[in-house]
């Protein structure tokens, strides 16, 4: 495989990562079990450090680096604005469940590309 072979299945890969941290962070919002097995510190620090190693490598393209960190923004804020006043907003939970359907499907179509790129590996 080529370096640039290797990078591209990386950076799928992280997405991947990122979207999964994401969707764990929402999944709090209406999770106690979740909340309390998997501590906030250690989610929010996986989610900087990807987060950041993410914003390096999508430095060559400005647009997209710029829509990945709107979309972050706006699911953390998302999710600390549910955290905060609880779930029982209907539209709160319908636009938590759609971004998190988003997420969802982002992740599985990553997923798939990561795993049949290191297939033909």
């Amino acid at each position: 495989m080529t370096n640039s072979a290797k990078d591209q299945i990386d950076v799928a890969a992280a997405l991947v990562r990122l979207y999964m941290f994401l969707l764990q962070y929402l999944d709090r919002c209406f999770d106690d079990a979740a909340r309390k097995s998997y501590p906030d510190s250690e989610l929010q620090g996986h989610l900087t450090e990807t987060r950041r190693q993410l914003m390096e490598i999508l430095a060559v393209n400005p647009v997209v680096q710029n829509k990945l960190a709107q979309e972050c923004d706006r699911i953390l804020s998302l999710g600390v604005t549910c955290l905060k006043t609880g779930t029982a907003d209907i539209t709160m939970r319908e636009t938590i469940q759609a971004e998190r359907a988003i997420l969802k499907n982002k992740t599985i179509a990553l997923s798939d590309l990561v795993a049949v790129f290191r297939a033909m590996d």
